[in-house]
C-alpha cells in the first residue's frame, strides 16, 4: 500500500491539473479546426479537372475516326477512358479526404505489391508487348501498365523513409543509399521490360524526394551521373535502341522510318496555326499519319486542333500546376507532406517534359504518356490519385 499510494496521488494531481487547464481554456483538448483551403488548393483542383475533361475530348477526337474506318465502334477508346476517369475521380476523392499521414502504414506492402505486379508482364498469356516493350498486363478487356502504380508506391515509400530519418540526412548510408536502392530496383524492372521512359520518371521521383528532403547535393549529383551512365549502357546494348534514341537528332532524315511519328507530329503542330482547325477537325490523326495520336502523341492533336492558344493553355496550365505544387511543398504542415508534394510535382514535370519534348522533336521518344491527357487508363488513374494526395497536402498546409 505504501508503494501504490504515491502513484495514485500523482495521477489524481495530474487529472486535477488537466481539469483546471480545460476550465481555463475550454477548447484546449478539442481537435484543431482546419481553416478554409488556400488558393493553391482550388487552383490545383481546377487545373486537374480541366485537364482531365479536355483530355477526354482530345482522346475522342484522336481515336474515333480511326476506329470507325477499322470497322469498330468510334466510342471504344473514349468509353474506356471515361471509365478510368470516373475511377480516377473516386481515387482522387479518397486520397484527398483521408489524411495523407494514414497512407504511411501501407508503404511497405504497397511497394511489395507493386513490385510483384512488375513481374506479371513476363507471365505467358498475361503479359502484352507494345512497341518492343513488355510493360503491359492484359486481363480480358482490361489492360494495365504496372509501372504506373510503382511510381506512386516508390514515392510514398521514399517520402516515409526520409521523414523517419530527418535527423540522419547527413548519414548517406541511412538516407541516400536506401532510396537509391529502391530507385535502382524500380528502374531496373522497367529496363527489364524495355521501358526506358518509366525508368527515367521513377528515378526523377526519387531524386525529387531526396532533394526536397535535404540530401547533400554532391552525392546526389554523383548518383545522378551513375544513373545516366546506366541508361546510356541500356541504350547502347542494342543497335536498334541506339538508332531510335538518336533519331531525333535528324528528324527529317529519318522521317520515313525511325522519326516518322515525330515528323508527322511536327507537321500537325505547324498546321495548327494560332487558333487551330477546331476540335475534331484535325487531319493528321486520320489513317496512319499519326498512329499513336490518342496516346503518346496527343499533344500534336491538341496543337493542330486548338492551335497556339491551346498549346499555351496546356503548357501554361502545367507551369501553374508546378508553381502551386512547389508552394504546397513549402507550406506543408509536416515533413512527410512536403516530401510527398515535392515528389508528385517532380513526377509530373519530368513526365510532361519528356512527352512534349519527344512530340516536338527536341528529345528522344520514350513512349511516355502526357499526364491527364493521353489515352491510358492506369496512367490517368494514378495521376488523379497523386493529384488527390497533392490536394490533401494543400488542404492541411500552414
Amino acid at each position: 500500500m505504501s508503494t501504490t499510494a504515491p502513484h495514485i496521488a500523482v495521477r489524481r494531481r495530474q487529472a486535477a491539473e488537466r481539469a483546471a487547464a480545460l476550465r481555463r481554456h475550454p477548447t484546449a483538448g478539442a481537435p484543431k479546426e482546419i481553416g478554409p483551403p488556400p488558393t493553391t488548393f482550388y487552383v490545383i483542383a481546377l487545373i486537374v479537372t480541366v485537364f482531365t475533361m479536355l483530355g477526354l475530348v482530345m482522346v475522342l477526337s484522336a481515336s474515333s475516326i480511326r476506329l470507325f474506318h477499322q470497322g469498330e465502334s468510334p466510342w471504344r477508346t473514349f468509353n474506356r477512358q471515361v471509365v478510368w476517369a470516373i475511377l480516377g475521380a473516386v481515387a482522387l476523392w479518397i486520397c484527398a479526404r483521408i489524411p495523407y499521414q494514414s497512407w504511411r502504414r501501407f508503404v511497405v506492402p504497397g511497394l511489395a505489391i507493386s513490385t510483384g505486379l512488375m513481374l506479371l508482364p513476363f507471365v505467358p498469356g498475361v503479359g502484352m508487348q507494345v512497341n518492343d516493350a513488355s510493360a503491359w498486363v492484359s486481363l480480358g478487356s482490361l489492360s494495365l501498365q504496372p509501372s504506373e502504380f510503382l511510381k506512386l508506391a516508390v514515392l510514398l515509400y521514399c517520402a516515409d523513409l526520409l521523414t523517419k530519418r530527418e535527423s540522419e540526412m547527413h548519414e548517406l548510408s541511412r538516407t541516400l543509399k536506401p532510396t537509391l536502392m529502391v530507385a535502382a530496383l524500380a528502374a531496373g524492372l522497367c529496363l527489364l521490360q524495355g521501358d526506358l521512359g518509366s525508368a527515367i520518371v521513377l528515378a526523377g521521383i526519387v531524386f525529387a524526394v531526396a532533394f526536397v528532403g535535404g540530401t547533400p547535393l554532391v552525392p546526389m549529383a554523383l548518383a545522378g551521373a551513375a544513373g545516366l551512365g546506366a541508361a546510356g549502357l541500356f541504350v547502347m546494348s542494342s543497335q536498334r535502341r541506339i538508332n531510335r534514341f538518336t533519331a531525333f537528332l535528324d528528324v527529317a532524315g529519318n522521317r520515313d522510318h525511325l522519326s516518322y511519328q515525330t515528323y508527322q507530329a511536327m507537321i500537325a503542330i505547324a498546321q495548327g496555326g494560332t487558333t487551330g482547325a477546331g476540335p475534331g477537325r484535325g487531319l493528321n490523326k486520320l489513317g496512319d499519319f499519326l498512329p499513336l495520336a490518342h496516346s503518346d502523341f496527343i499533344f500534336a492533336v491538341v496543337a493542330e486542333e486548338l492551335g497556339l492558344i491551346g498549346v499555351v493553355a496546356v503548357v501554361g496550365g502545367f507551369l501553374v500546376l508546378t508553381y502551386c505544387g512547389i508552394q504546397v511543398a513549402l507550406a506543408a504542415s509536416d515533413r512527410f507532406g512536403s516530401l510527398l508534394a515535392g515528389g508528385i510535382i517532380g513526377w509530373l514535370v519530368v513526365q510532361t517534359v519528356i512527352n512534349i519534348g519527344g512530340v516536338t522533336g527536341l528529345m528522344p521518344v520514350t513512349g511516355l504518356t502526357l499526364p491527364f491527357f493521353s489515352a491510358g487508363g492506369s496512367s490517368l488513374f494514378v495521376c488523379m490519385a497523386a493529384a488527390g494526395l497533392l490536394l490533401n497536402v494543400a488542404r492541411h498546409a500552414k
